[in-house]
Protein backbone atom coordinates (compact mmCIF):
# COMPACT_ATOMS: atom_id res chain seq x y z
CA UNK A 1 0.00 0.00 0.00
CA UNK A 2 1.01 3.52 -0.56
CA UNK A 3 -0.66 6.91 -0.26
CA UNK A 4 -3.85 7.01 2.24
CA UNK A 5 -6.55 7.96 -0.07
CA UNK A 6 -8.04 4.22 -1.64
CA UNK A 7 -11.22 2.72 -3.07
CA UNK A 8 -14.51 5.36 -3.14
CA UNK A 9 -14.68 7.89 -5.62
CA UNK A 10 -10.94 8.35 -5.87
CA UNK A 11 -10.48 5.07 -7.13
CA UNK A 12 -12.98 5.51 -10.10
CA UNK A 13 -11.86 8.82 -10.94
CA UNK A 14 -8.33 7.23 -10.95
CA UNK A 15 -9.21 4.69 -13.15
CA UNK A 16 -11.28 6.73 -15.51
CA UNK A 17 -7.98 8.83 -16.46
CA UNK A 18 -6.14 5.65 -16.55
CA UNK A 19 -8.45 4.59 -19.22
CA UNK A 20 -8.67 7.60 -21.24
CA UNK A 21 -5.23 7.73 -21.60
CA UNK A 22 -4.04 4.27 -22.25
CA UNK A 23 -6.87 4.67 -24.75
CA UNK A 24 -5.24 7.80 -26.39
CA UNK A 25 -1.29 5.76 -26.40
CA UNK A 26 -2.78 2.89 -27.91
CA UNK A 27 -4.66 5.60 -30.66
CA UNK A 28 -1.85 7.09 -31.15
CA UNK A 29 -3.05 10.90 -30.08
CA UNK A 30 0.15 10.67 -27.83
CA UNK A 31 2.77 8.92 -30.00
CA UNK A 32 5.66 6.90 -29.15
CA UNK A 33 8.48 9.56 -27.02
CA UNK A 34 6.16 12.11 -27.32
CA UNK A 35 5.64 13.81 -23.72
CA UNK A 36 2.23 14.04 -22.29
CA UNK A 37 0.58 16.70 -21.34
CA UNK A 38 2.05 18.28 -17.49
CA UNK A 39 0.02 17.26 -14.61
CA UNK A 40 -1.72 20.39 -14.08
CA UNK A 41 -3.24 20.63 -17.15
CA UNK A 42 -4.50 17.11 -17.17
CA UNK A 43 -5.89 17.42 -13.48
CA UNK A 44 -7.89 20.51 -15.48
CA UNK A 45 -9.00 18.04 -18.49
CA UNK A 46 -10.29 15.80 -16.01
CA UNK A 47 -11.56 18.01 -13.50
CA UNK A 48 -9.62 15.97 -10.75
CA UNK A 49 -6.61 16.48 -8.43
CA UNK A 50 -3.14 16.28 -9.06
CA UNK A 51 -2.51 13.27 -6.62
CA UNK A 52 -5.10 11.30 -9.05
CA UNK A 53 -2.95 12.61 -11.92
CA UNK A 54 0.07 11.16 -10.41
CA UNK A 55 -1.76 7.54 -9.43
CA UNK A 56 -3.21 7.37 -12.57
CA UNK A 57 0.61 7.75 -14.15
CA UNK A 58 1.47 4.98 -11.87
CA UNK A 59 -0.25 2.22 -13.19
CA UNK A 60 0.07 3.35 -16.82
CA UNK A 61 4.17 2.79 -15.59
CA UNK A 62 3.28 -0.50 -14.10
CA UNK A 63 1.24 -1.37 -17.28
CA UNK A 64 4.66 -0.05 -18.93
CA UNK A 65 2.72 2.95 -20.96
CA UNK A 66 5.28 5.65 -20.10
CA UNK A 67 8.09 6.35 -18.42
CA UNK A 68 7.92 9.55 -15.75
CA UNK A 69 11.47 11.49 -15.22
CA UNK A 70 11.86 13.76 -12.82
CA UNK A 71 12.59 17.07 -14.40
CA UNK A 72 12.03 16.22 -18.08
CA UNK A 73 8.01 15.04 -18.46
CA UNK A 74 6.24 12.02 -18.51
CA UNK A 75 7.50 9.88 -22.15
CA UNK A 76 5.50 7.47 -24.00
CA UNK A 77 6.83 4.51 -24.25
CA UNK A 78 6.69 1.12 -26.17
CA UNK A 79 3.50 1.68 -28.27
CA UNK A 80 4.95 -0.54 -31.20
CA UNK A 81 4.49 -3.47 -28.60
CA UNK A 82 1.49 -2.00 -27.05
CA UNK A 83 -0.32 -0.89 -30.71
CA UNK A 84 -2.46 -3.58 -32.40
CA UNK A 85 -0.91 -5.41 -34.50
CA UNK A 86 -2.40 -7.54 -37.34
CA UNK A 87 -0.04 -10.05 -39.68
CA UNK A 88 -1.33 -9.49 -42.76
CA UNK A 89 -0.80 -11.67 -46.23
CA UNK A 90 -3.42 -10.20 -48.19
CA UNK A 91 -2.64 -6.03 -47.83
CA UNK A 92 -2.28 -3.61 -50.24
CA UNK A 93 -0.78 -4.03 -53.07
CA UNK A 94 -0.03 -8.16 -52.50
CA UNK A 95 2.25 -6.97 -49.65
CA UNK A 96 2.75 -9.37 -46.91
CA UNK A 97 3.45 -8.03 -43.73
CA UNK A 98 2.40 -6.43 -40.41
CA UNK A 99 -0.19 -3.66 -40.42
CA UNK A 100 -1.89 -1.89 -37.99
CA UNK A 101 -5.89 -2.23 -36.94
CA UNK A 102 -5.99 1.56 -37.64
CA UNK A 103 -5.56 1.42 -41.18
CA UNK A 104 -8.03 -1.55 -41.49
CA UNK A 105 -10.75 1.16 -39.45
CA UNK A 106 -9.72 3.85 -41.43
CA UNK A 107 -10.15 1.24 -45.07
CA UNK A 108 -13.83 0.19 -43.52
CA UNK A 109 -14.63 3.82 -42.44
CA UNK A 110 -14.36 5.53 -46.02
CA UNK A 111 -17.43 3.02 -47.15
CA UNK A 112 -21.01 4.41 -47.29
CA UNK A 113 -22.14 1.77 -44.58
CA UNK A 114 -19.79 0.60 -42.09
CA UNK A 115 -21.11 -2.61 -40.43
CA UNK A 116 -19.04 -4.34 -37.51
CA UNK A 117 -19.65 -7.52 -36.16
CA UNK A 118 -16.98 -7.94 -32.76
CA UNK A 119 -16.51 -10.71 -30.47
CA UNK A 120 -14.30 -9.66 -27.84
CA UNK A 121 -13.66 -9.72 -23.72
CA UNK A 122 -14.23 -6.15 -23.56
CA UNK A 123 -14.84 -3.39 -25.72
CA UNK A 124 -11.56 -1.46 -24.78
CA UNK A 125 -10.25 -2.55 -27.97
CA UNK A 126 -13.10 -1.29 -30.31
CA UNK A 127 -13.50 2.11 -28.48
CA UNK A 128 -10.16 2.90 -29.08
CA UNK A 129 -10.62 2.76 -32.75
CA UNK A 130 -13.76 4.07 -32.90
CA UNK A 131 -12.79 7.04 -31.55
CA UNK A 132 -9.99 7.57 -33.80
CA UNK A 133 -12.96 7.29 -37.16
CA UNK A 134 -14.64 10.06 -35.11
CA UNK A 135 -11.97 12.29 -35.00
CA UNK A 136 -11.53 11.49 -38.79
CA UNK A 137 -15.47 11.90 -39.58
CA UNK A 138 -14.90 15.24 -37.62
CA UNK A 139 -11.89 16.45 -39.57
CA UNK A 140 -13.91 15.69 -42.64
CA UNK A 141 -11.69 13.05 -44.48
CA UNK A 142 -14.50 10.28 -44.57
CA UNK A 143 -17.94 10.59 -44.16
CA UNK A 144 -19.53 7.27 -43.82
CA UNK A 145 -23.63 7.40 -44.05
CA UNK A 146 -24.54 4.81 -41.59
CA UNK A 147 -22.63 2.96 -38.92
CA UNK A 148 -23.90 -0.27 -37.06
CA UNK A 149 -22.12 -2.08 -34.60
CA UNK A 150 -22.70 -5.51 -32.97
CA UNK A 151 -20.79 -6.83 -30.28
CA UNK A 152 -20.63 -9.64 -28.71
CA UNK A 153 -19.61 -9.98 -25.01
CA UNK A 154 -19.11 -12.51 -22.29
CA UNK A 155 -21.80 -12.90 -20.11
CA UNK A 156 -21.27 -10.75 -16.49
CA UNK A 157 -22.53 -13.41 -14.49
CA UNK A 158 -19.77 -15.77 -16.36
CA UNK A 159 -16.59 -16.87 -13.91
CA UNK A 160 -14.19 -16.39 -15.85
CA UNK A 161 -10.80 -17.94 -15.16
CA UNK A 162 -8.92 -14.59 -15.93
CA UNK A 163 -8.07 -12.16 -14.75
CA UNK A 164 -6.98 -13.49 -11.78
CA UNK A 165 -4.58 -12.35 -8.44
CA UNK A 166 -1.47 -14.48 -8.67
CA UNK A 167 -1.28 -14.73 -4.94
CA UNK A 168 -5.43 -14.78 -4.28
CA UNK A 169 -6.82 -16.79 -6.92
CA UNK A 170 -9.94 -17.30 -4.83
CA UNK A 171 -10.23 -14.19 -2.72
CA UNK A 172 -11.59 -10.71 -2.47
CA UNK A 173 -8.52 -9.26 -4.65
CA UNK A 174 -9.13 -11.68 -7.76
CA UNK A 175 -13.16 -10.47 -7.14
CA UNK A 176 -11.88 -6.74 -7.53
CA UNK A 177 -9.74 -7.98 -10.69
CA UNK A 178 -13.24 -9.09 -12.10
CA UNK A 179 -15.03 -5.90 -11.19
CA UNK A 180 -12.46 -3.95 -12.40
CA UNK A 181 -12.68 -6.09 -15.54
CA UNK A 182 -16.40 -5.21 -15.91
CA UNK A 183 -15.94 -1.27 -15.28
CA UNK A 184 -13.84 -1.63 -18.15
CA UNK A 185 -16.19 -2.78 -20.21
CA UNK A 186 -18.69 -0.53 -19.30
CA UNK A 187 -16.76 2.37 -19.29
CA UNK A 188 -15.99 1.72 -23.03
CA UNK A 189 -19.01 0.32 -24.35
CA UNK A 190 -20.58 3.60 -23.15
CA UNK A 191 -18.49 5.73 -24.67
CA UNK A 192 -19.22 4.04 -27.93
CA UNK A 193 -22.49 4.44 -27.80
CA UNK A 194 -22.55 8.03 -26.82
CA UNK A 195 -19.78 9.02 -29.73
CA UNK A 196 -22.33 7.35 -31.87
CA UNK A 197 -25.28 9.42 -30.57
CA UNK A 198 -23.33 12.51 -30.96
CA UNK A 199 -22.09 12.05 -34.76
CA UNK A 200 -25.62 11.64 -35.46
CA UNK A 201 -27.40 14.46 -33.17
CA UNK A 202 -24.81 16.82 -35.32
CA UNK A 203 -25.71 15.51 -38.46
CA UNK A 204 -22.47 13.89 -39.92
CA UNK A 205 -23.63 10.75 -39.94
CA UNK A 206 -27.00 9.73 -41.40
CA UNK A 207 -27.88 7.10 -38.73
CA UNK A 208 -26.05 4.96 -36.35
CA UNK A 209 -26.90 1.81 -34.08
CA UNK A 210 -24.75 -0.33 -31.70
CA UNK A 211 -25.92 -3.27 -30.06
CA UNK A 212 -24.29 -5.48 -27.39
CA UNK A 213 -25.21 -8.83 -26.40
CA UNK A 214 -23.72 -11.23 -23.73
CA UNK A 215 -23.11 -14.92 -24.03
CA UNK A 216 -21.72 -17.78 -21.52
CA UNK A 217 -18.49 -18.45 -23.63
CA UNK A 218 -15.41 -17.69 -22.07
CA UNK A 219 -13.48 -15.77 -25.40
CA UNK A 220 -10.25 -17.23 -26.30
CA UNK A 221 -9.71 -15.03 -29.17
CA UNK A 222 -10.72 -11.74 -30.46
CA UNK A 223 -12.23 -11.44 -34.11
CA UNK A 224 -13.59 -8.62 -35.90
CA UNK A 225 -15.86 -8.66 -38.74
CA UNK A 226 -16.10 -5.63 -41.30
CA UNK A 227 -18.21 -4.79 -43.91
CA UNK A 228 -18.54 -8.37 -44.67
CA UNK A 229 -15.87 -8.57 -46.89
CA UNK A 230 -12.71 -8.90 -44.25
CA UNK A 231 -12.22 -10.44 -41.29
CA UNK A 232 -9.64 -9.76 -38.40
CA UNK A 233 -8.77 -12.94 -35.62
CA UNK A 234 -6.44 -13.27 -32.85
CA UNK A 235 -6.33 -15.43 -29.41
CA UNK A 236 -5.70 -14.28 -26.80
CA UNK A 237 -2.47 -14.57 -24.92
CA UNK A 238 -2.47 -15.41 -21.26
CA UNK A 239 0.12 -12.90 -19.72
CA UNK A 240 1.54 -12.01 -15.74
CA UNK A 241 1.94 -8.43 -15.25
CA UNK A 242 0.52 -5.51 -12.33
CA UNK A 243 -2.47 -4.14 -12.06
CA UNK A 244 -3.09 -1.16 -9.61
CA UNK A 245 -6.18 -1.20 -7.55
CA UNK A 246 -6.52 2.10 -6.24
CA UNK A 247 -3.69 2.28 -4.42
CA UNK A 248 -2.55 -1.48 -3.90
CA UNK A 249 -0.74 -2.91 -7.02
CA UNK A 250 -1.62 -6.85 -7.95
CA UNK A 251 0.58 -9.16 -9.62
CA UNK A 252 -2.27 -10.69 -11.78
CA UNK A 253 -2.64 -13.29 -14.29
CA UNK A 254 -4.31 -11.70 -17.57
CA UNK A 255 -5.19 -11.00 -20.99
CA UNK A 256 -3.62 -8.99 -23.68
CA UNK A 257 -6.08 -7.17 -25.34
CA UNK A 258 -5.03 -3.70 -26.89
CA UNK A 259 -1.64 -5.90 -28.05
CA UNK A 260 -3.21 -8.52 -29.03
CA UNK A 261 -1.90 -9.73 -32.74
CA UNK A 262 -4.67 -10.56 -35.06
CA UNK A 263 -4.56 -12.28 -38.27
CA UNK A 264 -6.28 -10.58 -41.36
CA UNK A 265 -8.24 -12.60 -43.98
CA UNK A 266 -10.03 -11.01 -46.76
CA UNK A 267 -13.01 -12.09 -49.15
CA UNK A 268 -12.42 -13.07 -52.73
CA UNK A 269 -14.15 -11.62 -54.55
CA UNK A 270 -15.41 -14.73 -57.42
CA UNK A 271 -13.13 -17.44 -55.47
CA UNK A 272 -15.67 -18.70 -52.84
CA UNK A 273 -13.24 -20.99 -51.90
CA UNK A 274 -9.98 -18.98 -51.45
CA UNK A 275 -8.46 -19.52 -47.98
CA UNK A 276 -9.92 -15.79 -47.30
CA UNK A 277 -13.42 -16.64 -48.31
CA UNK A 278 -14.13 -19.70 -46.49
CA UNK A 279 -12.58 -18.45 -43.27
CA UNK A 280 -14.90 -15.04 -43.80
CA UNK A 281 -18.06 -16.85 -44.63
CA UNK A 282 -17.37 -19.56 -41.68
CA UNK A 283 -16.25 -16.95 -38.71
CA UNK A 284 -19.71 -14.75 -40.00
CA UNK A 285 -21.64 -18.07 -40.04
CA UNK A 286 -20.13 -18.69 -36.81
CA UNK A 287 -21.03 -15.19 -35.32
CA UNK A 288 -24.75 -14.89 -36.63
CA UNK A 289 -25.11 -18.24 -35.17
CA UNK A 290 -24.24 -17.28 -31.44
CA UNK A 291 -25.95 -13.79 -31.74
CA UNK A 292 -29.44 -15.16 -32.71
CA UNK A 293 -29.44 -18.55 -30.92
CA UNK A 294 -27.17 -18.15 -27.71
CA UNK A 295 -26.52 -14.48 -26.59
CA UNK A 296 -29.05 -11.99 -24.96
Amino acid sequence: MTRGRSGGSGGKEVFRVVEELRSRIAGGVYPTDSLLPPQRRLADEFSVSRDTIQRALEQLKAEGWIDPRQGSGTRVVQRVLREQQVQAYTAKAAVEGRVSLREYFDEAFSEPDVLLDVYSLTSESLDTQVKGQIERIRSGLTAPQSIRIRMLLPAESLDLPYPVAVDDPDGPLTARLKGRLLDISHLHSASIRTELRQLQAEGLVESTEMEIRHVALTPAFKLYLINGAQALHGPYEVIERPIVLDDEEVRALDVLGLGAKLTHYAKDPGHPDSRGSVFLASWQTWFDSVWEKLAR
